[in-house]
């Protein structure tokens, strides 16, 4: 069984116990969701597809990832580059992002058709997000949307998180387009109902879920901060409720980590909900630790 993940891994600075000091890990929200996979199911081959640059801390970055059982072997490095840095400021157990990203080796990650094509042979699954799409400039981005057409054709299922950040994007217009275009390939969709809602006026998580199915996608699970999670597939349709969380430390991860679930559970073909809930139990972990990767067996 083989996932792979596409986008971006960027070095990251969490706050520490103590005020005013930091800690250094590495992160990144389709990043995040391979390393829950390769931590928790160990069956699952969970690679990874970006680009990192030459220096000492790319060098870590990929250390880490081989020391955590992701497979590496479509992470290539470019020379004279570096990776992407973000820090998290925490208020209350909700987290706010600082970037500086702007000579990240991961925005040319999809520059060889030949690259993308060759790492999506004979996958089960191949997961991206709104923010790989983000990263990329127009020529990229068409490579990865042709490449990621191949595979569904081959047989592939194609999973997408619109996980929209509209600073990585300069127009709204086309932030929007793209991630419709994004979703018109994917066979699977797991959006955030409270971006959906900002950026393309749903009133409630039905409104989210029925604009992704008008455009022909299979599954859809529609994440919704702590509340009822509405979902459907080919199987079923339904809300999926949430006892109430008591205590959230640091909310980064969480949908990434049930995110996680989902793939892996439709992947071993179980029922929806039971996926949900497994990534429910998973993201409840998260929240009460500090940044994004919090060991935690399912």
């Amino acid at each position: 069984m083989k996932i792979l993940s596409v986008g971006e891994c960027m070095a990251e600075l969490s706050p520490d116990e103590q005020p005013g000091k930091f800690n250094l890990g590495f992160a990144g929200d389709t990043f995040n969701t391979a390393w829950y996979i390769a931590n928790n199911h160990f069956d699952v081959n969970s690679a990874y597809l970006s680009k990192v640059g030459d220096d000492q801390l790319s060098e870590e970055m990929l250390q880490f990832m081989s020391d955590n059982r992701v497979d590496i072997k479509y992470v290539k490095k470019v020379t004279g580059s570096t990776t992407g840095l973000y820090l998290i400021s925490l208020v209350n157990g909700e987290r706010t992002f600082s970037y500086w990203r702007n000579n990240s080796a991961a925005k040319l990650l999809a520059q060889s058709p030949d690259d993308l094509e060759n790492a999506m042979k004979e996958q089960d699954i191949i997961y991206f997000s709104g923010i790989t799409l983000a990263i990329l400039d127009t020529n990229s981005r068409e490579n990865l949307f042709y490449s990621l057409k191949l595979a569904r054709h081959a047989g592939t299922k194609i999973a997408f998180d619109p996980n929209i950040r509209p600073k990585l994007w300069t127009d709204r217009n086309e932030m929007c387009e793209v991630i419709m275009a994004g979703a018109n390939l994917s066979d699977i969709i797991l959006p955030s109902f409270e971006d959906e809602a900002v950026w393309f006026s749903d009133t409630d998580p039905n409104s989210t879920l029925d604009r992704y199915r008008n455009v022909g996608a299979e599954t859809i699970v529609v994440k919704n901060a702590g509340k009822p999670i509405s979902f459907f597939s080919e199987q079923e349709m339904g809300i999926h409720n949430i006892k109430a969380i008591e205590k959230i430390v640091d909310s980064t991860a969480a949908g990434d980590s049930f995110n996680s679930e989902i793939l892996v559970g439709l992947l071993r073909k179980i029922p929806i909900n039971d996926a949900i809930n497994n990534g429910v139990n998973l993201a409840k972990k998260v929240i009460v630790g500090k940044g994004a990767l919090v060991p935690s067996n399912v």
